[in-house]
């Protein structure tokens, strides 16, 4: 099983391309929404982050609160590590169950923070979406409803464009329409086809 980690900055359209590559019915593994299922009320998980961040973390409901933990790791490295500590292997023993009882060709593990945090073993191909920084603000604060600087302060805490982009095998220019991803997406599909038959 191939299996191609699909990253990208904040804005630059991960969730559009995997979306494309699911109509071409590739599994795909979103390590943000794996994030989500194991932090539901009542996991370990949720109950070992209370531990170490406080009931503030906690809505009224019982549920995690997801933008006020964001707010706190992304202002403490420290705590950021911490959290990873807790979810990273969680995260990865699911990603590599659900790529092994795939029945595609090949997997797509979507992961924002491919770089940014220790280098996943399961990952055999990187895959960056790129779009220049004006359009990742643009799309991010029209989609978060939050301010250019809060945009900002987030691109700051993630790798360079340049770093991101040197750290691919492969790249989908995502500075246009959705039409100009189709061509895109349709040629890696068929390079992934050959590279998962070899």
């Amino acid at each position: 099983m191939l299996v191609v980690g699909l990253t990208g900055g904040i804005g630059s359209g991960k969730s559009t391309v995997a979306r494309l590559f699911a109509e071409k019915n590739v599994t795909i593994i979103d390590t943000d929404q794996l994030a989500r299922d194991l932090t539901q009320p009542t996991t370990s998980a949720l109950q070992e982050i209370v531990k170490l961040f406080g009931q503030d973390v906690l809505l009224p409901n019982g549920a995690l609160n997801r933008s006020k933990l964001r707010t706190i790791v992304f202002s403490d490295e420290k705590k950021r590590l911490q959290l990873e500590q807790i979810l990273h292997p969680l995260i990865r023993n699911e990603v590599k169950r659900q790529s092994e009882s795939s029945d595609s060709p090949y997997c797509i593990v979507v992961i924002p923070l491919l770089f940014e945090t220790e280098p996943n073993p399961l990952i055999q191909r990187v895959l960056v979406v790129d779009a220049s920084k004006e359009l990742q603000l643009f799309r991010t604060s029209q989609r978060d409803n939050v301010s250019s600087d809060e945009v900002d302060a987030i691109l700051k805490t993630q790798v360079s464009r340049e770093k991101r982009l040197n750290l691919a095998d492969d790249v989908i220019r995502n500075d246009g329409i959705v039409e100009d991803l189709y061509p895109q997406v349709e040629k890696l599909h068929q390079y992934y086809l050959s590279l998962a038959t070899e």
